[in-house]
């Protein structure tokens, strides 16, 4: 699969992924007061936004024809 997500689409993946990440891990915890089932939920979702931001691919976007990744652009020529 070709890479379709740029450097600021990662990093933004980046960070959201880690908040997500550590809101679940909160819930579980007891610190965060949300219903026991946001647990796995923020934590699935945290793990692909992560790993989009890792590999620079995203599957929905494939989907959707949209590309961040300037670079995809430039060997395309």
């Amino acid at each position: 699969m070709q890479q379709n997500v740029g450097v600021t689409d990662k990093r933004v993946r980046t960070a959201l992924g880690a908040v997500l990440g550590i809101a679940s891990l909160g819930t579980l915890g007891g610190a965060v007061p949300l219903p026991a089932l946001a647990a796995p939920v923020l934590g699935v979702i945290a793990l692909v936004m992560l790993g989009t931001a890792a590999t620079g691919t995203c599957g929905l976007y494939a989907l959707l024809g949209v590309d961040t990744c300037p670079s995809s652009v430039e060997n395309s020529r």
